[in-house]
């Protein structure tokens, strides 16, 4: 299994993001899962690459050309893919990937996440979408996808199809158990 992660350049103001994240990488090394990334080694991202690569997981870096120096491509990697832009990124870790998981992060961790749900709610894949809520960090989303249920925007079903968890275990058991809803237009 490959599972793509999204997740901040940065670490945070909280030793408990970088902490969680290390914990996270070396379980899904463990438990023989593979690693895709936005293949930076900066931040979260270069967090959880080094966590799995030490436990003795396999990491495979997408980084768009542009960001290649910036965000100072990971050179340790089991794979890097360096291709055009942030589109082809998305969509090489989306051939890529079994699962996708939203770490702590900003606005382009939530554009990443939000894409695959929207496709996953479209039907056009089927794969379990999950956020990793270290510290609570994603609450007040959960509380804003309410509010978008209660304003008849969203379907409880596409709601209840994104995972969430705060533990390593959590989050590998319930890809296993993983049922895609009905895709929204059939």
């Amino acid at each position: 299994m490959k599972v793509a992660i999204y997740c901040g350049s940065a670490e945070g103001h909280s030793p408990e993001y970088a902490n969680g994240v290390k914990a996270l990488g070396v379980h899904l090394a463990k438990q023989g899962i593979d690693i895709v990334y936005g293949g930076g080694n900066v931040g979260l991202m270069g967090v959880i690459a080094n966590s799995a690569l030490q436990a003795g997981g396999k990491v495979i870096g997408v980084i768009p050309a542009h960001l290649e120096s910036k965000e100072i491509a990971h050179t340790g990697l089991t794979e890097l893919h360096v291709v055009a832009n942030m589109h082809e990124r998305k969509a090489k870790m989306s051939e890529l990937a079994d699962a996708f998981v939203a770490l702590p992060g900003g606005v382009g961790t939530l554009e990443e996440i939000f894409e695959v749900w929207t496709w996953g709610q479209l039907g056009l894949h089927g794969k379990p979408c999950a956020f990793y809520n270290i510290n609570g960090f994603y609450d007040p989303m959960f509380i804003m996808l309410e509010s978008m249920l209660h304003a008849g925007f969203v379907k409880q079903s596409y709601i209840d199809m994104v995972i969430k968890a705060n533990t390593p275990e959590m989050l590998v058991s319930t890809f296993q158990t993983y049922q895609a809803p009905q895709p929204k237009w059939s």
